[in-house]
Order: C-alpha cells, then sequence, then structure tokens
C-alpha cells in the first residue's frame, strides 16, 4: 500500500518549532521503515489547522481524491485536522475507500466502524484543545486588561518594555507629543499645522522615517492612552503606564476638535421644518425651503422647487399657506371623541373574542407540532430499526416537515396582532385635530408622516398619499360608525390580514 508522509508546524514562522518539523519527519520515516510502508511522497507544511483552507494539506487530499486509494502517515491525527471541516473531510474519504489507510505511530486506527469512532474523538479533541487553547489566551488577556497592561504595539510617544510587557515614555519622543496636544489646544492651529510642527521637531514614522499623516495625528489627538487609559473592545481600561498628559488637557484638545469640526445647524431644522419632506410634482425634484425679509421688515418663509437641471413651471408657496393645506389633511383623518369612543367599545369585544379564539387556535397548533416531532423522532427510529425502506422514510418525513414548517409559519404570523395595531389607528386618528389645531410644526410634520407619504408640492396645493387604514376614516367616511365595517373585514383596514 502506498503512503502519503504529512508533518505539520503551528506556525508560519520559520524560527519557531523547525526541530518539530524535522523530529516529525525522522519518526515518521523510521516508522514506516519498521512497518513496511511505502512512502511515495511528502507533504511538509508550516500553518495552524484551526481553520480550513491550509493549501498543501489541500494538494494531497485533492491527489487522493483523484486517486484509486492511498494511505496518509502523519505523527498523530491533530496533524491532520483541529477542525471539524478538514476532519469530516478525512472521514469521509475513509468511508469512500479513496484513504484506505491511517497510519499514526502515537495512535491507533483500523478501518472500522470502532476504528472510525476512535478517530472522530482524536479529532473533536484536538478542535476542544485548539478551542480551549483559545479561550484560555482570552481570559488571559482579559485579565492583563484588568492589571492595566495596555497589548499591542506602544502608541507614539511610547516604547514596548517587553520584560514587563508594559509601555514606557518614549525618553525622545514623549515631550514632542506633549508639546503636540499644548499646541493644538490653543485653538489657534490647524491639524496641517500640527503636522508641519511635529516634522520640524523630528516626530516621524518609526518605519518609513516620513512626516506622520494627517490621520495619525487626528487618531494621536483622540487617544486617550495619553491620559493613562486605554479602550478594548469599547470598555474603557486603567493603565499601569505612565500618562503624558492630563485628562484636563485632553478633554480641552477634543472640545477644540468639536469646535473645528464641520459646523451642525440645528436652526435649519427649527426655521424649515417641512424642509426635505416635499418633492415637486411636476418635475420630481426636491422642494427647498428660503427666508426672505418683505420691505416692511417682516420675515417670511416659503418653499419652492430647487429646480435643478430641469426646467420647472411650478411657483413658490408661503409656509403659512402650507401649513394650512397640511392641517386640511390631518383634518380629513380626524376621529371625534365620541366616534373614538364608540370604536375602542367595539374594539374591546372584538379583542376578548378574537384574543380567546386564537389561543385556542395557537395552542392546537402547539400540540400538533409536538405530536408531529415526537412522529419524526418515531420515524428515525423504524428507519434505524430497518422496519421500514428508504423510500418511504423519505415521503413521510417530507410531510411531517413540511406541516412543522406551516405550523411554526402560523405560530409566527405576526399579523394576527392586527388587534392591537387597530387600537393604535383608533388613538391616532383621534389626536388629528388637537395637531391641525396647534402650533407645533414639528409635531405636525411628525404625524403627517405617520398617516401618509410622498408629499408632492404642484400648482401651489399640496398633497400625498394617506396610508390604508387613514383613507377610511373622519367624519364623512362611510366608516365613521364601526359597526358599518364588517366583522370579518375589520383587519383588513389596517392591510395586515389578506382577504380570503
Amino acid at each position: 500500500m502506498k503512503y502519503f508522509l504529512y508533518a505539520r508546524k503551528s506556525t508560519d514562522e520559520d524560527d519557531r518549532q523547525v526541530l518539530s518539523i524535522e523530529s516529525q519527519i525522522t519518526e515518521l520515516r523510521e516508522f514506516a521503515e519498521k512497518e513496511k510502508l511505502e512512502i511515495v511522497d511528502e507533504f511538509i507544511e508550516s500553518k495552524t489547522a484551526k481553520i480550513p483552507g491550509r493549501p498543501i494539506f489541500n494538494k494531497m487530499i485533492a491527489q487522493i481524491e483523484n486517486s484509486n486509494g492511498l494511505g496518509i502517515l502523519a505523527w498523530h491525527p491533530d496533524r491532520l485536522a483541529r477542525n471539524s471541516v478538514d476532519g469530516g473531510k478525512i472521514i469521509y474519504l475513509v468511508d469512500t475507500f479513496k484513504i484506505v489507510g491511517l497510519k499514526f505511530p502515537t495512535f491507533w486506527f483500523e478501518c472500522t466502524p470502532q476504528g472510525k469512532f476512535m478517530l472522530n474523538i482524536a479529532f473533536g479533541q484536538s478542535k476542544y484543545y485548539i478551542d480551549n487553547l483559545s479561550e484560555n489566551v482570552k481570559r488571559g488577556l482579559r485579565q492583563k486588561f484588568r492589571r492595566g497592561e495596555r497589548p499591542g504595539v506602544a502608541p507614539v510617544g511610547y516604547l514596548n518594555e517587553l520584560r514587563h510587557h508594559t509601555v514606557v515614555k518614549d525618553p525622545e519622543r514623549w515631550q514632542i507629543v506633549k508639546k503636540i496636544f499644548e499646541t493644538y489646544a490653543t485653538g489657534n492651529y490647524t491639524l496641517e499645522d500640527i503636522q508641519i510642527m511635529s516634522f520640524k521637531s523630528g516626530l516621524v514614522g518609526r518605519r518609513k522615517r516620513r512626516a506622520l499623516t494627517l490621520g495619525t495625528i487626528h487618531y494621536l489627538l483622540r487617544n486617550p492612552v495619553y491620559y493613562g487609559v486605554f479602550i478594548v473592545c469599547g470598555e474603557l481600561y486603567q493603565g499601569t503606564h505612565e500618562p503624558i498628559i492630563s485628562k484636563q488637557l485632553f478633554d480641552k484638545v477634543q472640545e477644540v476638535m468639536k469646535q473645528k469640526g464641520k459646523p451642525v445647524k440645528p436652526e435649519v431644522v427649527k426655521n424649515f421644518p417641512f424642509l426635505r419632506m416635499l418633492k415637486c410634482g411636476e418635475c420630481g425634484r426636491a422642494i427647498t425651503a428660503e427666508k426672505k425679509i418683505k420691505p416692511s421688515g417682516r420675515e417670511y418663509i416659503y418653499y419652492r422647487c430647487t429646480k435643478k437641471q430641469r426646467v420647472c413651471s411650478q411657483k413658490y408657496l408661503e409656509q403659512k399657506e402650507v401649513v394650512k393645506q397640511f392641517n386640511e389633511i390631518v383634518q380629513k383623518v380626524a376621529l371625534s371623541d365620541e366616534v373614538k369612543n364608540d370604536f375602542l367599545r367595539r374594539w374591546e369585544a372584538d379583542n376578548t373574542k378574537y384574543s380567546t379564539k386564537t389561543s385556542a387556535d395557537k395552542n392546537k397548533l402547539r400540540v400538533e407540532l409536538k405530536s408531529l416531532e415526537e412522529k419524526q423522532m418515531n420515524l428515525l427510529d423504524a428507519y434505524l430499526d430497518h422496519t421500514i425502506l428508504n423510500e418511504e422514510y423519505t415521503t413521510v418525513k417530507q410531510k411531517i416537515i413540511n406541516r412543522k414548517i406551516e405550523i411554526s409559519e402560523s405560530l409566527n404570523d405576526k399579523r394576527n396582532n392586527w388587534l392591537g395595531l387597530l387600537r393604535e389607528w383608533i388613538l391616532t386618528a383621534n389626536q388629528a385635530t388637537n395637531v391641525a389645531t396647534h402650533e407645533n410644526l414639528e409635531e405636525k410634520r411628525s404625524f403627517l408622516q405617520k398617516i401618509g407619504s410622498d408629499f408632492r408640492l404642484a400648482g401651489q396645493k399640496v398633497s400625498c398619499l394617506l396610508g390604508e387604514p387613514y383613507q377610511i376614516v373622519g367624519e364623512n367616511s362611510p366608516f365613521s360608525d364601526m359597526s358599518r365595517i364588517p366583522e370579518s373585514n375589520r383587519p383588513l383596514i389596517l392591510g395586515t390580514t389578506p382577504k380570503a
């Protein structure tokens, strides 16, 4: 029988675990000579087996798949795989007789059910080891963070102190970093000025010996490590390293940086409450807002089409007229207190009736789902006991699974919650009159966006598409009396339940 020899070390670095490869090859060749195994090729790899994707391992597997049957010689199963994908691949190739032999000096294997079971356990133990090792490393890192030991490469102005695994001040650079903070905190210098100043002071990149980029300087000025703390995964830790600046200076720098950033103009929303809400009904462009002062000194706001890159004949409309027309739209969906109370009384009756019915129906579905799960387990037992044929097992299993999916979808169907949406709709429509009469324009905008969409301005007229439930309310609606809405169609007013 012909064998491939496979040896692997767990790192890509050539100066680490070199003896591990040499010792593996030596031991495997001696084992092959002792067992009279013919080695036709050797595959040597420096790659972790924690995740799939080892190129040399995949090359060996590809040759095995294209062969009539080969064996693999390795020091231990964990050299072949430490992940479930590669481990499963090996076992599958054994099952399909592409791998006709596995030999390990430290592990017994025979191509029997017991042998494959033990091999599977070995692969599982290898994966458990690497997973557990990862958790131990993470736990160790978390403990280091709690002790105040900052991880990774030291930032500009510090040096890594390898003996105690911490950072110390760079005697040639830390004073320059402090000067950068003090200079920027005055508010009289830009990042470009700081870049020039730092370069003239000798603060350059460690590798290319060039001036620090603007991005590096921006990150430096925002890095809290300089006042004695560090952040890992969004959590702040107190460092044991010596700070370069005070927190007061750091906070002052953050305030200056905030002031130098792009200005935020909240007054735009305050003065133009319907900005970015309307579109032109003629050309589809956005409607913008402007403030003008008349010769009399009175200020007024008007909305008009931006007319960008298109010819548009639409005229402007003053904000007070826009508000007036919006109030008319809001009034269309209004329900009086009398109608609201009548709707709520009928809602209570419907809620009691449908809630009881829905609860009972769901209980029946849950019982059926549990019964189907038991049937599926019994079906599997019958198949494993060879009391039913594969075709019958497949057909019945498919029916059970399809029915289980139907039940799960019915139990998770959000449309059964239409009663809660109906109550919210009634209360919202009842608030329409108050919204229309009050002068709070932000509240008016929010209400309009709740009841409608596609707001347009054309011919100095404002229009919109009302949401489906709000199209049938109002004092003049044929459904202003809830008793006139057919009981079977009450869920349909919200568009949440399809018609039968």
